[in-house]
């Protein structure tokens, strides 16, 4: 049986279908090396006859192969998003956050942010109750992350939430950014285009850090990197 975090992604997912609902077919043209004149043609028709393997080629697809790729995108973003949630999509969940914001996602009409916006929420607090998920903790958060633009307000959430669930999931992501220090000079998104070391590390060693007896992150070179961080953040702070 469901749990209600489980229950809230699914009415999500099913209000985010309604909401794109608007979103009509349209007549796709795009790279015909790349893409066979059925492929176009199957594209241009009904969201829900489109075969997997076009969606996941769509959803990897560099934006240049369509001749409007906000369009193709925003059309297909509810089968993307299902697809991405359940683990059935076999694209890189970075990969998936880089296209959505270069189809300019936040730029979309609000019924439309809107509900992805609920997706984003219900999937990361479904990830903090279950362990574990279908989908890694890291790549959830890097996908929201981008995606939204910001990492502390899931942060906050993983704050509040403690959970057995939620603690196996730290345990996870510290085991995962902790190799070689990569938490040190951690970025998220397909082309890196979110720094994440400095909000992240500052989280695992002071809000999250009595929820693990990880001694890693007693390592003295980890601790005095985000002392020189911490000091060159609040040294590059514009005065109040």
């Amino acid at each position: 049986m469901p749990s209600h975090q489980e229950r809230q992604l699914i009415t999500a997912l099913d209000a985010l279908d309604r909401a794109f609902a608007s979103e009509e077919p349209f007549p796709v043209s795009g790279c015909t090396y790349c893409y066979a004149d059925q492929d176009l043609l199957e594209l241009s028709g009904p969201l829900g006859l489109i075969s997997d393997d076009l969606v996941s080629a769509v959803a990897a697809e560099v934006p240049d192969h369509w001749d409007d790729f906000p369009r193709l995108y925003r059309r297909l973003t509810p089968r993307i998003i299902r697809a991405v949630v359940t683990d059935r999509l076999h694209v890189d969940e970075d990969l998936v956050a880089s296209r959505l914001v270069q189809a300019q996602w936040t730029t979309w009409n609000e019924p439309l942010t809107r509900a992805l916006g609920e997706v984003w929420s219900a999937w990361w607090r479904t990830t903090l109750h279950i362990h574990p998920g279908p989908v890694s903790i890291r790549k959830v958060l890097s996908l929201v992350t981008v995606a939204t633009g910001t990492l502390r307000p899931w942060l906050d959430t993983w704050t509040a939430i403690r959970t057995p669930a939620a603690d196996a999931q730290l345990a996870d992501l510290i085991d995962d950014v902790m190799v070689e220090y990569e938490i040190t000079d951690l970025r998220m998104g397909f082309y890196d285009e979110y720094r994440a070391s400095p909000e992240l590390l500052d989280w695992l060693l002071t809000d999250a850090r009595t929820r693990t007896d990880d001694i890693r992150l007693d390592d003295p070179y980890l601790l005095e990197h985000h002392r020189d961080q911490s000091e060159a953040d609040r040294s590059t702070r514009p005065p109040r």
